[in-house]
């Protein structure tokens, strides 16, 4: 099998996935402006999509007072340094940022709402095409 998406129950839909759009790269594939305000975001390759939506309103989690490492959305990034910059830049928030033994570069950042964003750049690439 393979993951179609992942979804997230957000305060601000709209905003969530205008933000991501933007500054992370991903586009709206769907979106559904109705009860939900669903929008269906895919990455640059057009592999994976991230759902974001409102429902049920009450339920939205309070993803700003959770340990990133409970949470988070992973990014491959070529140059870590440089979308850290332009992330804080754009209302993100640093929460860690750690250089590996192996040569890998991670990065932990919140985004404008305190969901947890994280910039891989892997000594050894963990993703394989197709």
């Amino acid at each position: 099998m393979k993951i179609e998406h992942f979804a997230l129950n957000v305060a601000d839909p709209a905003a969530v996935a205008a933000w991501y759009t933007k500054h992370l790269g991903l586009k709206v594939v769907r979106a559904v402006k109705a009860a939900h305000d669903m929008h269906f975001l895919a990455d640059d390759g057009g592999t994976v999509m991230l759902e974001i939506y409102h429902n049920p309103p009450e339920q939205v989690p309070p993803y700003a007072k959770m340990d990133p490492l409970l949470l988070h959305l992973a990014f491959v990034s070529k140059d870590p340094e440089a979308d850290k910059t332009a992330l804080l830049a754009a209302g993100a928030t640093l929460a860690a940022d750690q250089h590996l033994a192996d040569g890998s570069h991670l990065v932990m950042l919140r985004d404008p709402w305190g969901l947890a964003i994280q910039l891989c750049k892997r000594a050894t690439p963990m993703l394989t095409a197709g």
